[in-house]
């Protein structure tokens, strides 16, 4: 039996597995503890929301859950962007590039699919 694909479950979860690299970089190369924990708990906690979105009892909690993930991918993206400018991460570097287009993807997706079923209602 082939798994149905799910894009935002599965860009919530590489989200997820790169934030938590990268906390344990920032942790072991940099001395940074503080900003990579709450990196770790909102990046996580995206994924952890979109899953639980998917046992939801009605379209309204199903919107609740997707809102709190909205509300971490915006929060991790302000974490990131913290790092960046306080030089813990390099604003240019090709990693870093692709995980601020990740978290703006995940960002994207997921007010488009809140949006998309509040017009429903």
């Amino acid at each position: 039996m082939m798994k149905e694909k799910n894009e935002i479950l599965d860009k919530s979860f590489s989200f997820a597995v790169r934030v938590v690299r990268l906390s344990s970089f920032l942790k072991k190369d940099k001395q940074e503890f503080i900003l990579s924990k709450q990196l770790l708990r909102s990046g996580t906690s995206i994924g952890a929301n979109v899953n639980e979105a998917q046992a939801a009892q009605s379209t309204a909690d199903f919107i609740a859950k997707l809102s709190i993930a909205s509300k971490e991918a915006r929060e991790s993206k302000y974490w990131i962007d913290l790092l960046i400018e306080t030089r813990y991460l390099d604003k240019d570097d090709v990693y870093v590039k692709s995980l601020l287009k990740e978290i703006t993807e995940l960002i994207k997706l997921l007010t488009s699919i809140i949006k998309t079923l509040q017009s429903k209602k």
